[in-house]
């Protein structure tokens, strides 16, 4: 099965360039264009992709906003497209749900990689920034942040796990350092998620990062 993809940015001649990589792309359908957020959220519910690739800045309706429309869609996943490396709307598009972002200035390959990751229900921020993102968010979360009660129902792997998605490990990188393997790893993320309550790993990660949460383990148990 192909991976569906919509394309929404105000643009079109990015659009355009968006739309050939990913028509060029094995296994990869571009089924619509929106240019505009509004017109992506109806785009959605007509042709039910799998992957939205989402402008940040768009008229009316813009990309943050329409990614908070589109967070309760099951089998839909946003991936947001910026300019900036640490553009505050970036925070803002992940607290809403998305998946994660690139920035616009992406290689082709990179792009649709990332769409196929996310397709596969991972998470993906632009290597460019991660560290600033990390960074900032370590700087301003409060030094002795509490550990949120719901995250005292999760077990101590689960715990491991969303500490991983703070570091911003993929599932391979997450089953080499907690020896293993990925598919036990998907159920534990698949878990964590369901138990806080999050749309995306991306989320995960921002919860795991504001409140100090992760730690190195030391072998397999």
């Amino acid at each position: 099965m192909s991976i569906r993809v919509l394309v929404a940015d105000d643009h079109a001649a990015v659009r355009a360039g968006l739309v050939m990589v990913l028509g060029a792309a094995e296994g990869v359908e571009v089924v619509g264009e929106a240019a505009d957020g509004a017109a992506a959220v109806r785009q959605v519910a007509a042709l039910r992709p799998d992957v939205v690739l989402m402008d940040v800045r768009m008229p009316g309706t813009d990309g943050i906003e329409a990614t908070r429309q589109l967070a309760d869609r099951d089998g839909c996943h946003v991936l947001v497209l910026t300019t900036f490396d640490l553009d505050e709307y970036v925070y803002s598009a992940l607290r809403a749900g998305a998946a994660g972002f690139l920035l616009k200035s992406v290689d082709a390959a990179r792009l649709v990689e990332s769409v196929r990751l996310v397709a596969a229900g991972e998470g993906v921020l632009a290597p460019e920034v991660t560290r600033k993102l990390i960074t900032e968010f370590a700087r301003t979360a409060p030094a002795s942040a509490p550990t949120p009660s719901i995250v005292a129902d999760l077990t101590d792997r689960e715990r491991e796990v969303l500490g991983c998605l703070g570091d911003g490990l993929s599932n391979a990188q997450i089953a080499a350092r907690l020896f293993i393997g990925e598919t036990t790893v998907k159920t534990h993320v698949s878990r964590v998620l369901t138990k806080l309550d999050l749309r995306s790993r991306v989320q995960a990660a921002i919860l795991a990062r504001e409140h100090g949460i992760g730690r190195e383990p030391t072998g397999p148990h």
